[in-house]
């Protein structure tokens, strides 16, 4: 008898890395640019595996076989949750699958506006605004840095009996050095949080404050992001996402310290993980027992091991010399930049030649993204260091030897 998984169709999207390999288990692949797939394109699939720049609707699926739609994605404002329930669609999500990679992207960034601007982190305040899977990491690691931290998360604090873990946004604001946002995009409901960082949002932060938005674009406003920066309001600002993205605003770019294509999360473990999650639920909806995995094809580190003589330096000094070593943060920024060497900055139509030139350069950085591997999977060899260090470095995922 033929299996009856050899003529499952599933249309995946290529910047998952192996999917390919995990979903021909199950039957026939084909791999489509994420943004341009389109309803012709899956009217015979059975599964999608997708990631975040797939819009999944009406307007995509019907009158298509779909039956099940897994992103490699924490968030899901891409899906269309509503019609794929009505119609019995499965779907799912990949919580938790890069949220060590976003907290390592957080660590970098802090380290090189430190080196960069001469100023100490231990002993500032951050104010972490969401604290979930992500969020949770990005806490442990800051505390791990020296810094005092305090955390707002309305939903959590309305459903835990500690609820003197969190404090509440005005509070956080007010008493911030340092603002990051990890929340998903939410429209509605007392806990909204699109265009959350508002004018009022930052005229209530302190003055020469840092704000960081590696969750979704639109939680941050635009213009009012621009004018807290040319006011001089906020000292520093890294931006992974943007709002309108692909299309981003290149004034915005140019002001900020550092800014990159929503890759904070793409660490090769981040998206081998999501592709694992995604494969694991077709499974489970199929009823099979799933059969692959990533293991004999994980590629070596491109930074296996360093050493560092730790003399003469500072913690901090210490740690962005080896961090930036596993991640080159600034090689993000200078290539997501790179458009705007050659003509001055400006807000471009949307639909201009300008403007979809700098959605497809957005595009080709995320899905040309070179390897990175998290920081698990280098070992330091410390050299004359404390063994305060040592505990730092082995707190933010390093292997580490003291010599």
């Amino acid at each position: 008898m033929p299996d009856p998984y050899d003529a499952m169709k599933t249309v995946c999207v290529r910047n998952m890395p192996f999917v390919q390999e995990a979903f021909e288990t199950l039957g026939e692949t084909t791999l489509l640019e994420g943004r341009s797939i389109t309803a012709d394109d899956v009217r015979d699939a059975d599964l999608m595996a997708i990631r975040s720049t797939t819009k999944v609707d009406a307007t995509l699926l019907e009158g298509s076989k779909v039956r099940f739609v897994g992103t490699a994605t924490i968030g899901t404002d891409h899906l269309d949750i509503d019609y794929l329930e009505r119609n019995n669609i499965r779907w799912c999500f990949s919580p938790g699958c890069n949220a060590n990679s976003v907290s390592e992207y957080l660590v970098t960034a802090l380290l090189c506006l430190a080196n960069r601007h001469g100023f100490q982190l231990r002993g500032k305040t951050l104010g972490v605004i969401g604290v979930g899977n992500v969020g949770k990491r990005v806490v442990d690691k800051a505390k791990a840095l020296g810094l005092n931290v305090l955390q707002n998360d309305p939903p959590r604090q309305r459903t835990e009996a500690d609820t003197n873990t969190f404090v509440d946004l005005d509070t956080l604001l007010d008493n911030s050095d340092i603002v990051t946002t990890h929340v998903p995009i939410t429209r509605e409901g007392p806990d909204a949080t699109y265009h959350m960082a508002d004018a009022e949002f930052f005229n209530r932060m302190r003055l020469g404050s840092i704000f960081i938005n590696a969750a979704r674009g639109p939680v941050a406003e635009t213009n009012a992001l621009l004018d807290m920066i040319a006011s001089r309001h906020l000292a520093h600002v890294v931006l992974d996402t943007w709002e309108g993205e692909p299309q981003f605003n290149p004034d915005l770019l140019k002001a900020v310290d550092i800014g990159t294509p929503h890759i904070a999360g793409h660490s090769f473990e981040g998206k081998v993980t999501g592709t694992v999650m995604v494969y694991q639920d077709a499974c489970r909806m199929l009823g099979v027992a799933p059969t692959w995995t990533p293991d004999a094809l994980l590629p070596p580190p491109d930074v296996p091991e360093v050493i560092l003589d730790a003399t003469g330096l500072s913690e901090e000094d210490a740690l962005w010399n080896i961090v930036h070593q596993v991640y080159d943060i600034e090689g993000d920024d200078t290539r997501m930049r790179s458009p705007l060497q050659s003509a001055p900055p400006r807000a471009y139509p949307a639909g201009s030649k300008d403007a979809t030139d700098l959605s497809s350069h957005f595009d080709s950085l995320r899905k040309n993204y070179p390897i990175r591997r998290e920081f698990r999977f280098t070992t330091v060899n410390l050299h004359n260091a404390t063994d305060a260090l040592h505990e730092t470095f082995t707190q933010l995922g390093f292997n580490v030897h003291s010599v």
